[in-house]
């Protein structure tokens, strides 16, 4: 099968070769233009096309630092089909390490956008009609919010067990069943008959080192399954996971505010009743445990040292 021609942005991307285009979408007040690049790795032979998308939410910088080791270590360069990257997605809210766009909208609540909305809608709708047509599948990163840490994870909706298969060759420490957000790029993709896998791992303004080879080996278990680059020798050397298959999940609140102390580690294994960590006032009035109400795995965990009562304190997953 000969390797068909591949149009982006106007250009053709030619085989064999890296070609780096630059995604135009908007200007700043100043009129300076905003460049988003988007990375073309393309090998000789035919096959598959896999987009890696990382910082739709800009402050998420874990998901940006997987896809940059990727392509340091030249992992992007397939020998059948083609590799496309897009590290820093929303350049403005990682140039500002926010996680909205200037005009204040999560552009990950914005797809499939339009050409006549606010800032982040036509960014969306660029994205869309611009690169998102190229792509057979999607693996699009994401952390935490602002000190809550999630364990490495894979989350596909019950809508599509079709994506079971691939999220378990990732192998994630967790597969989680999550229904697609709406107006989320995974529904936008999802309905224009995309593979997408949701990576979640680390929290927002971090880079853990545990959570970016976790990601890093999955995109390599992937490519290999995909037929797109022959990565068996790395992935004896990995080690051994088998993903835990997470039906459903709960996050379990503060009782009262105060500053928390957690004694557990994310991805534990926990049953009803342990004590993970307590919260107390600053002066030495009161403490108070807390309590697992059911048996799980903690799948997130809120890193803030001082909670308000009714702030998500754990996510517990169940099987």
């Amino acid at each position: 099968m000969k390797n068909q021609p591949l149009q982006l942005l106007g250009k053709t991307i030619p085989t064999g070769r890296k070609t780096i285009i630059n995604l135009e979408t908007a200007r700043l007040h100043t009129h300076n233009k905003i460049e988003v690049p988007v990375i073309v790795q393309r090998g000789k032979e035919p096959g598959p096309v896999l987009l890696l998308l990382g910082g739709i939410h800009g402050n998420e910088i874990n998901g940006v630092e997987i896809i940059r080791e990727l392509i340091s270590k030249k992992y992007n360069k397939p020998t059948s089909g083609t590799i496309i990257c897009i590290p820093a997605l929303n350049v403005f809210g990682f140039l500002n390490q926010t996680r909205e766009f200037p005009d204040g909208k999560d552009l990950n609540r914005m797809f499939p956008g339009t050409q006549n909305g606010s800032m982040a809608s036509l960014f969306a709708w660029n994205l869309m009609n611009n690169i998102l047509p190229a792509a057979d599948y999607i693996v699009d990163f994401h952390t935490g919010g602002t000190n809550r840490f999630n364990s490495s994870q894979i989350r596909i909706s019950k809508e599509h067990p079709e994506l079971f298969e691939l999220a378990n060759i990732f192998k994630p420490r967790f597969i989680v069943l999550a229904p697609d957000r709406e107006k989320s790029f995974r529904q936008a993709a999802t309905k224009l008959g995309k593979k997408i896998l949701l990576f979640e791992g680390g929290k927002s303004l971090d880079i853990h080192n545990r959570i970016t080879q976790r990601g890093v080996n999955g995109v390599l278990r992937l490519m290999d399954h995909l037929g797109m680059r022959d990565y068996s020798e790395e992935i004896a050397e990995m080690p051994k996971i088998d993903p835990i298959f997470i039906r459903e999940s709960t996050w379990i609140r503060a009782r009262h505010g105060g500053m928390f102390r957690f004694q557990v580690k994310d991805g534990a294994k926990v049953e009803k009743g342990d004590i993970i960590g307590s919260i107390s006032d600053p002066y030495g009035e009161f403490e108070r445990a807390v309590k697992i109400p059911e048996s799980g795995y903690i799948i997130g965990l809120n890193h803030a040292p001082i909670v308000y009562q009714g702030d998500a304190l754990i996510h517990l997953g169940k099987v």
